[in-house]
């Protein structure tokens, strides 16, 4: 045998060797959970001390920063796909498909659940393709009607379901017989989204909500201790964005500044979105653009390139971007707004800190005790492959290398 094919035959005998050492290895476990509405700040307040102690044994960012919009349903489809929205076409928690007269509604669960919106491969399809087996305990797009794109265990969402009854179904997910046990899960809560947008970040209600959260941390911390894995798991706190005082005196009514146009709308408060007809488009913008104050207009194509929010058509033609705390609307909401105020929101610029979140990370996987600046949610899904050793979608906008150094 010549020294070339012997030298061959050696890398390939070390490859397979290789391979099949990392196909030997355990597969780590990682719950990711999501705390709508939790700001940045809210556990730097002393008072969600298993928060704090997750903490202290490993990873604390500054802050998660959000993508643009800084709403609920972009910015879980971000955080599971690695791509923005833009790109992954949930743009809104809710929007107009004009070209095909549809709608997009985060609330109608027969909307939300038809796949065909979702462009982007979330983790849990990623984990599947490579023998991984994922659960969600509730996270948007993980219960879509396409039986390849949602993880192997999941629940159809139910706001009201008990948060007790979704740590016990975690718990259990991990403590199933091996060959059937999920190694990636999510799980989601929504109480310091609705308590902030009731009563405001900076109220007595907010903090007793930030308490509860915590009693849930301390919840499924005693359930892992319970099935043995407390060492094991790698728990991830995230959330998807954070939340700002707003009054019913910082109001911007659109459709006075646009009495002599017709368009339609999408979305109201921190941004909105307008689909008019192309002849009226460049009037609209005009009229708007005279009369700005406390708001910026752009065309879809002029929207700065930092806030990545311009390559959809489901944008629309023009998107209204409110300064932080103030709120576009249109005459017909205005009674119903001074009549049920609102004293904190979300959807504002995201480079904003209070549109920021949480990102604290502990367990195996990740350093220990460890403080870092500010994350991009984006990067979670990067991430995650790194810690599977998944190979990722080809198109995501997230960067490995922007978060790769809080691993071990």
């Amino acid at each position: 045998m010549s020294p070339s094919k012997l030298k061959l035959k050696i890398l390939l005998l070390l490859f397979l060797l290789a391979a099949g050492f990392l196909k030997a290895q355990p597969q780590p476990y990682v719950l990711l959970i999501s705390f709508d509405g939790l700001r940045w700040d809210y556990v730097n307040r002393n008072i969600s001390p298993n928060i704090s102690e997750l903490s202290e044994r490993g990873v604390t960012a500054l802050s998660l920063k959000p993508v643009f919009p800084t709403k609920t349903f972009p910015n879980h489809i971000s955080i599971i796909t690695g791509m923005y929205p833009e790109n992954h076409g949930i743009i809104a928690n809710e929007f107009v498909d004009i070209e095909n007269n549809d709608e997009y509604k985060m609330w109608d669960t027969s909307i939300v659940r038809n796949s065909k919106w979702y462009k982007g491969e979330a983790f849990w399809e990623t984990a599947r393709k490579q023998g991984i087996i994922t659960a969600s305990y509730f996270w948007p797009s993980s219960d879509v009607d396409d039986p390849g794109k949602h993880p192997d265990y999941f629940h159809v969402y139910e706001h009201n379901r008990p948060y007790a009854e979704r740590i016990a179904g975690v718990v259990n997910w991990f403590n199933l017989p091996y060959k059937e046990r999920p190694h990636f899960v999510t799980l989601y809560f929504d109480l310091t989204d609705g308590v902030g947008h009731d009563f405001g970040p900076k109220s007595e209600e907010i903090d007793i909500a930030i308490a509860q959260i915590d009693s849930l941390i301390g919840s499924l911390i005693d359930g892992f201790k319970e099935i043995n894995l407390i060492d094991s798991v790698n728990i991830i706190i995230s959330s998807d964005h954070g939340m700002t005082e707003i009054s019913e005196d910082r109001l911007i009514i659109v459709d006075e500044m646009l009495n002599d146009y017709d368009y339609l709308f999408s979305n109201t408060g921190p941004f909105m979105l307008l689909y008019s007809e192309e002849e009226d488009t460049e009037k609209i913008y005009a009229t708007l653009k005279e009369e700005e104050n406390h708001f910026n207009v752009y065309k879809r194509e002029d929207v700065p390139e930092y806030f990545h929010f311009s390559q959809n058509e489901l944008i629309g033609d023009m998107v209204l971007i409110a300064d932080i705390g103030w709120s576009l609307i249109n005459e017909e909401n205005l009674k119903w707004i001074k009549e049920h105020p609102s004293r904190g929101n979300h959807g504002f610029d995201n480079f904003h800190l209070d549109m920021h979140g949480v990102f604290i990370a502990a367990g195996p996987s990740f350093k220990q005790n460890y403080k870092t600046g500010t994350l991009n949610n984006i990067d979670i899904y990067p991430l995650l492959c790194k810690i599977f050793n998944c190979i990722p979608a080809e198109n995501i906008d997230g960067e490995l290398k922007r978060i790769a150094y809080i691993l071990k």
